[in-house]
């Protein structure tokens, strides 16, 4: 990236080092990187080499909030050296977590069940340390691992069953052929071809994880069959029926539901790849988060020998046994929120959803409504690991007095007896996430907000539906926080040479059409209406 003396990007100066290599640049992607600038982020310093403050980094999203997750989750994301590395262990252990919790917790959003299976996008530059996202990976390792031993398995004694049948010579036609055991996996290769995903997903009942450090192992996939591939993530992302037919012998195959979770790292460049297109409906299912650079050197020797591949698959072991636990004797737990953790929901969400409308139209308006089924499903994994923090102690598992229900936050579901109840018999149970850790996920909102925000503006100009500049209102506005004061607006237009008594005027019909909220001298906040049906 070119840059001035002074550290600050000469937006100018890449408009006419473009022009002179021949490239065309679409000037409203300029003013699309501008206005994802709603918040000033400093990234991390290592104090270790660095003895002075570092100036604030423009048009960088922020980091999420601190708070003390779950003590399981808390474990991995303190593996992070730097904010950025902390929030994506945080987005990636959930991701991993919730794939293999899949049908075991729902949520009911919208008049439809979702399960918590994410797609998650970290975008980072080369070497920003985006690596400790192949940790999570261990997490589900041994289940992988457990699911292809019962394979091998299964396909032993199909080997030897089939040998005895090919003996039979003349009497095998009375005798019926042994059928192969079907693949089930766990992770699923993202060097695939769409096909062979759905495949993979038909035979495990619609359950997978695809987890990939490099994006362009998905994209070079995707190449060959993009619409194919295309529309299964499409379709997981909303648990929706999967088919496809065989040419070679006609056979029809099916799962009437799909549960897939993704997890990607990739740089900027590996975005347009695998996202050509803001309308493709790719874009706005995708958790993004992106990355800022490292700009300083961190000494690695200070880091010691801990063994964090190793150290993650002994969470996954421990993991695995939580889940074995639970797929014994629950079949499924229904996840919900109180009326004021709702009325909470609504209200963080129109505000986002009006100030995406009014900053970058429907790509936008579309991702916010598909990040607030994902913070949905954030918050049931959340809610169950605070739930279950007592079985992460050693052998409190094995203890034959321990119940579930023993857990705070699960309860029997309605519709069990109170004598299966007693008997410990309670096949379906109800979660609930208490307030702080309601809280603690929709502080995610925000800034997973500005992150897709700031991934909109790598695509195409001419696939971005905005047919027109923004107006210099548009883009104060834009550039603005979701909440505040009067000096943040002054200063933000006069930036964009808009008169005091213009922006005045802007204000208070903003007020007067319930797009900002006053909320006192000088504060404002967007806002939304909210329609109950």
């Amino acid at each position: 990236m070119y840059k001035r003396q002074n550290g600050r990007n000469g937006l100018g100066s890449v408009f006419h080092l473009a022009d002179l290599a021949g490239v065309k640049l679409d000037k409203s992607m300029a003013e699309a990187g501008k206005l994802s600038n709603f918040q000033t982020f400093t990234p991390p310093s290592h104090t270790h080499t660095c003895t002075h403050e570092e100036p604030p980094v423009k048009n960088v999203p922020p980091a999420f909030p601190e708070y003390p997750w779950p003590a399981f989750l808390k474990r991995m994301i303190g593996r992070g050296d730097t904010p950025a590395q902390r929030d994506i262990l945080l987005l990636g252990a959930i991701t991993v977590l919730g794939a293999t919790l899949n049908k075991s917790i729902r949520i009911s959003y919208g008049r439809k069940f979702y399960y918590p299976c994410l797609q998650t996008f970290i975008v980072a530059p080369p070497a920003s340390g985006k690596g400790a996202l192949a940790w999570t990976r261990r997490l589900a390792e041994p289940i992988h691992e457990a699911m292809m031993a019962d394979y091998r398995q299964r396909h032993k004694a199909y080997r030897e069953e089939k040998s005895r049948w090919d003996s039979l010579g003349k009497k095998k036609s009375d005798t019926p052929e042994p059928e192969m055991p079907p693949l089930k996996m766990f992770l699923i290769a993202g060097n695939n071809s769409g096909t062979g995903v759905l495949e993979n997903l038909i035979e495990a009942d619609g359950i997978g994880l695809i987890c990939e450090t490099e994006a362009d192992t998905v994209s070079t996939a995707i190449g060959t069959e993009h619409g194919h591939w295309s529309d299964t993530l499409r379709k997981c992302h909303d648990h929706e029926r999967l088919a496809f037919n065989r040419r070679t012998n006609r056979e029809y195959r099916e799962c009437p539901a799909s549960y897939l979770s993704v997890l990607l790292s990739g740089t900027p460049a590996q975005v347009r790849p695998l996202i050509p297109s803001a309308e493709n409906g790719l874009f706005s299912r995708q958790l993004f988060y992106r990355m800022p650079p490292i700009d300083e050197w961190a000494d690695q020797f200070e880091q010691g020998d801990e063994d964090m591949d190793s150290l993650f698959s002994d969470w996954g072991r421990q993991w695995k046994k939580l889940v074995d636990y639970l797929h014994e004797r629950v079949n499924v737990i229904q996840f919900h929120l109180s009326d004021t953790q709702k009325e909470r929901f609504n209200s963080c969400f129109a505000r986002i959803f009006g100030h995406a409308g009014l900053s970058y139209g429907y790509p936008m308006r579309s991702s916010v409504a598909r990040i607030a089924i994902n913070i949905c499903r954030i918050a049931s994994v959340v809610a169950f690991l605070r739930s279950v923090e007592s079985l992460f102690i050693p052998q409190a598992i094995l203890d034959s007095q321990f119940s579930i229900l023993n857990c705070p936050g699960l309860s029997p579901a309605p519709e069990i007896p109170e004598e299966n109840v007693r008997d410990g018999i309670v096949p379906s149970l109800e979660l609930r996430i208490d307030d702080d850790d309601f809280k603690a996920v929709l502080s995610l909102v925000e800034p997973l907000y500005r992150h897709s925000a700031g991934i909109l503006s790598l695509l195409p100009s001419d696939e971005v539906p905005r047919s027109r500049t923004p107006t210099p209102q548009e883009a104060l506005f834009a550039a603005l926080p979701l909440s505040f004061n009067r000096q943040q607006a002054l200063e933000e237009a006069e930036r964009n040479n808009i008169p005091t008594a213009t922006l005045d005027t802007c204000l208070k019909r903003m007020q007067e059409r319930g797009t900002l909220e006053k909320n006192g001298r000088g504060e404002y906040s967007f806002g939304g209406r909210v329609t109950h049906k």
